[in-house]
């Protein structure tokens, strides 16, 4: 996997994160660079510890599954991806509360909410020559990043791009996850 595939499946795995900041963004009273940051690193975190967790569950089973490793990526990717797509369309729309508090908690929560698509993506890696620490730093910093100006959009924008990044995100995981089957069918 190049770096640049390493990148891509970084925004891709971000998306959710980056909705996620978007409302947490939106439910701001004012913005606030403290909150920002704190948000990014949370997301940023656990979008690069879930693929090291996935990699090492994947790591023991490769032997296993080596000769059908691509069909399992592509239905991995391609499962998260729609799914993400799904959950973009629905018409489950929460109901927004404004506040300027910053919740432990439920940042946790929501940053492990976030990050289970990068546990099986993770998965996904332990089967590609990938090297894990690098390629989940890349995913962390560009969740990290894209949290970051999440927040800021949300408060700036409000929901009128929360779905279209969700279904953008769905889209790059699915074609990632063809280009891996595909790749290993063709190539």
């Amino acid at each position: 996997m190049h770096i640049a595939e390493i990148i891509l499946l970084g925004f891709g795995l971000s998306m959710d994160a980056f909705a996620a900041a978007l409302g947490k963004g939106i439910s701001l009273k004012k913005w606030d660079p403290v909150y920002t940051v704190v948000i990014g690193f949370a997301f940023g975190a656990g979008q690069m510890i879930m693929p090291i967790l996935g990699w090492v569950a994947g790591v023991r089973l490769r032997g296993y599954i080596a000769a059908f490793d691509h069909w399992i990526a592509f239905v991995l990717l391609g499962y998260i991806g729609g799914k993400m797509i799904c959950d973009s369309v629905s018409d489950n729309q929460p109901e927004v509360a404004f506040t300027d508090a910053l919740d432990v908690k439920e940042i946790a929560l929501l940053s492990v909410a976030v990050s289970i698509d990068a546990l099986a993506a993770g998965v996904t890696l332990a089967f590609l020559n990938v090297n894990i620490v690098f390629s989940s730093c890349i995913i962390g910093c560009t969740t990290f990043i894209l949290s970051c100006m999440g927040v800021c959009a949300g408060y700036l924008f409000g929901a009128k791009i929360e779905r279209y990044a969700a279904k953008a995100g769905g889209l790059l995981l699915i074609c990632i996850g063809t280009r891996i089957l595909t790749e290993h069918l063709f190539g």
